[in-house]
């Protein structure tokens, strides 16, 4: 990589950190799905000029059914989830349960797709899962208020994002990479229209919160996105997504810094398991040599 490759990442790493801050901040006063759909239709209304710039709006009616379910189980899905979640758990939890995205995208691409998992890549999706575990020890509470429910929306948060990786590659491959993020948030906005205004705040939110809309939509979404996209077209998946092993530490630093969450032994442990499970699941590091 190059120093403006690795500066790319370190600051995606820190946007998608900064998210999970940003949704523990306004989700309360905007609900799940006020929020979610705002930080989308920012998104959108960011992309689409690109888009068409570049003349590939046609791309979009060409896969309409592809990119209706990559919206829906790409961002609309876990998106709420997570935003849900994040009336629960701490940004710095939630941004290490998120680590485990690439777990699930490996497990259903064995399922799917019938990708192969060696030694390594099994031992890591283990070693992930009781990361997971190891962190919900002391915070699956399930009774009212207790946490529990927010830690299994985490993950199927990111069982989502590990259909939507792999809908993409199976249906998606071909559609450049602007077209796939600026048509998951166009389709995210229209689904997530209804449920919104059913579902809009009866108080006005504060100024706080909505300077915290924009910058998840302009700067944790959007930049993000082309930031992202920018990197596989660069560098290519396999190093992009080493990104993932960075969103936890910002999510933490910035949790702590500005919300002054408090960080627990047991949630940094837990979270080097997930993190290290993680890297050999997606094939980043290795124990076994391929035979």
């Amino acid at each position: 990589m190059t120093s403006r490759q690795r500066f790319d990442l370190i600051l995606l790493a820190a946007l998608w950190g900064g998210s999970f801050m940003f949704m523990r901040y306004a989700t309360p006063e905007f609900g799940a799905f006020a929020l979610v759909w705002l930080r989308v239709a920012i998104a959108a209304g960011c992309l689409l000029p690109l888009l068409l710039w570049r003349g590939q709006v046609h791309i979009l009616w060409e896969n309409a059914g592809a990119m209706l379910l990559l919206g829906v189980f790409s961002t609309a899905l876990p998106f709420v989830l997570i935003a849900w979640a994040m009336l629960s758990l701490t940004s710095g939890l939630a941004s290490i349960l998120n680590a485990t995205t690439p777990i699930f995208t490996a497990i259903m691409a064995a399922w799917w797709l019938r990708d192969r998992l060696d030694r390594s890549r099994m031992l890591g999706l283990a070693i992930g899962f009781a990361g997971v575990l190891l962190l919900a020890a002391d915070k699956a509470e399930f009774h009212v208020g207790g946490s529990g429910w927010a830690l299994v929306a985490m993950l199927l948060a990111t069982l989502s994002y590990g259909f939507g990786a792999n809908l993409t590659r199976r249906h998606l491959s071909h559609v450049p990479p602007l077209a796939n993020a600026a048509g998951s948030q166009l389709v995210s906005a229209v689904v997530l229209l209804p449920l919104a205004v059913w579902w809009w705040p009866e108080t006005v939110p504060s100024t706080g919160a909505w300077l915290a809309v924009l910058a998840l939509g302009i700067g944790c979404t959007a930049l993000a996105f082309m930031l992202f996209f920018r990197l596989i077209a660069q560098v290519g998946a396999a190093r992009a997504i080493t990104v993932t092993f960075l969103i936890p530490v910002f999510g933490i630093v910035w949790g702590g810094l500005f919300l002054h969450e408090s960080v627990t032994l047991s949630m940094l442990l837990g979270g080097s398991v997930v993190v290290l499970g993680t890297a050999l699941a997606t094939g980043v590091l290795k124990v076994f040599k391929p035979r």
